[in-house]
């Protein structure tokens, strides 16, 4: 029972964000995008993009999958 509060938890912080909001938003739209494109629409550093979708992979709210030297992400 501790582990569902913990998890729900994790959830509400990683949305609780106007920013990771707003990349979620994108990433139901686009369906899946790179960390520079997704920054790059959003406008925000690239450092800035990561750590919110950082907190977003942490919550089990987005996955990535790296292609070169490209990092994508998109939701689960």
């Amino acid at each position: 029972m501790m582990t569902d509060f913990k998890t729900l938890e994790r959830i509400h912080k990683a949305v609780a964000n106007r920013r990771r909001l707003a990349i979620l938003s994108y990433l139901k739209k686009e369906k899946e995008d790179s960390v520079g494109k997704i920054a790059m629409h959003l406008k925000l550093s690239l450092k800035s993009t990561s750590r919110h979708l950082s907190v977003l992979l942490s919550a089990d709210l987005v996955e990535r999958n790296q292609r070169g030297v490209e990092m994508f992400y998109f939701l689960v």
